[in-house]
Formats: C-alpha cells, sequence, structure tokens
C-alpha cells in the first residue's frame, strides 16, 4: 500500500509527464540525428578548400542537442521508476537532474538567441571567399590539384538552387556561363541568390531547435513540481 488520495494523483501525472519527457527526449535525439545527417546540410558543411572547412557552428549545436535527448531518456526513465516505486532517493535524484537540466537548457537558449544569426553569417563569409576564388580562377584560367574553388561553388549552388552573392552577381555570373567563361551556377537557371538562400535554410534549422526547446523546458517546471510534491507525499504517508 502507498500514498493515497491527491497524492496517489500527483503520482500518476508525474509517472504520465515523464512518459511524456522521455519520449522528448527520443525526439529531440532523432531530430539532431536527422539536422547532422540530412543531405543538403551536410552537403553544404562538408565543404573544404585550400585546408580551410565550412564553419562547423551548427554541428556543435547539433552535437549538444543528440547528448541533451539521450541525457533526457535516461532522466525520464530515472522518473518513471521513481515515481511508480514512490522512491524518495529516486525522485530526488531526479528533481536534482531535471534542475541541471533545466539550467544549461536556459543558458543554452540565452547564448543561442544571442548567437541565433551566427551560423548563416559564418556559412555567407565562407561562401563570399569561394565565390571570389571561383571568379579569379575562371578569369585566369589557373588549374590546380584537388577540390578548386569552382567546384565548391558548384556545390552551393546545385544544393541551394541559387547563383551569386545577390541579385546583380546572379545576373552576371549566368552571362558569364553562358559564354563559357565560367562554369558555377545551378544547370536549372535561377535569380536567386545565395545569400537569402543560406538564411533561410539555418534560421528554419534554428527555429526548430527553439520550439522543442520551449516545449521541453515547460514539461521539466511540471515534473520538478510534481516530484517534489510526490517526494513530500511519500514522507509524510503514515505507510513509510
Amino acid at each position: 500500500m502507498g500514498v493515497e488520495g491527491c497524492t496517489k494523483c500527483i503520482k500518476y501525472l508525474l509517472f504520465f509527464f515523464n512518459f511524456i519527457f522521455w519520449l522528448a527526449g527520443g525526439v529531440i535525439l532523432g531530430v539532431a540525428l536527422w539536422l547532422r545527417h540530412e543531405p543538403q546540410t551536410s552537403s553544404l558543411l562538408e565543404l573544404e578548400l585550400d585546408g580551410a572547412h565550412a564553419p562547423s557552428t551548427f554541428y556543435i549545436s547539433v552535437h549538444i542537442l543528440i547528448a541533451v535527448g539521450a541525457v533526457m531518456m535516461v532522466v525520464g526513465f530515472l522518473g518513471c521508476y521513481g515515481a511508480i516505486q514512490e522512491s524518495q532517493c529516486l525522485l530526488g535524484t531526479f528533481f536534482v537532474c531535471l534542475v541541471i537540466l533545466f539550467a544549461c537548457e536556459v543558458a543554452a537558449g540565452i547564448w543561442g538567441f544571442m548567437h541565433k544569426d551566427t551560423v548563416s553569417t559564418e556559412m555567407i563569409n565562407f561562401y563570399d571567399t569561394v565565390y571570389e576564388k571561383a571568379v579569379a580562377e575562371s578569369l585566369t584560367a589557373q588549374q590546380k590539384q584537388g577540390p578548386t574553388a569552382a567546384g565548391v561553388l558548384k556545390v552551393f549552388h546545385e544544393t541551394l538552387s541559387c547563383c551569386g552573392k545577390g541579385a546583380g552577381t546572379s545576373f552576371m555570373t549566368q552571362i558569364t556561363d553562358r559564354i563559357g567563361i565560367t562554369d558555377i551556377c545551378p544547370s536549372a537557371a535561377t535569380t536567386v541568390n545565395c545569400h537569402n538562400r543560406i538564411n533561410e535554410l539555418f534560421t528554419d534549422k534554428i527555429y526548430l531547435i527553439g520550439i522543442a526547446a520551449l516545449v521541453v523546458a515547460v514539461i521539466m517546471i511540471f515534473e520538478m513540481i510534481f516530484s517534489m510534491v510526490l517526494c513530500c507525499g511519500i514522507r509524510n504517508s503514515p505507510v513509510y
């Protein structure tokens, strides 16, 4: 015989929220793995030219999400088991883990908000460097071993279906492609510039991460409240 009345209701509510928390951890882990291996993003972030790699800030964030998702699944299981067993020790450990996770999430959220444009800016800078080198190679007819700037730029353009840094460069590059001076725009003609495409690509990903983090934070707040109420109920129960 365990807790009774309202405390018993809290017990099953805590189990339910922990199950949702465990599922949320699985969803975050799955989304993070998808972001890590999503073809469009991967093809851009794995580019390399003259020893310089594409910015890795996005992948660092994704790897953190993978770790958070895995930890959430472990903590969620701990909370479910602690609630069913009505164990003060497990519930106390669960509460401490939640507080630590919540603090880390708030800190990560503040950092992410302050640097939300960093990934796009770094990728745009990398693209501009590659674009200038590719145009210079084409105009001077330079031949080199290994990946060329034009080849790397072609990957950008084919992946994002864009061409050029802005409307002017997009138009000029398509003209030089047609007269045979360069060969860097995508096969399908497009007037969309790559700065806009890069911003759209990574902004959408950041919003996806932010929505997931907000949902998890709300669940964690309820779990911290319920775990403490249940722990106090167990302590005050005459059965224990």
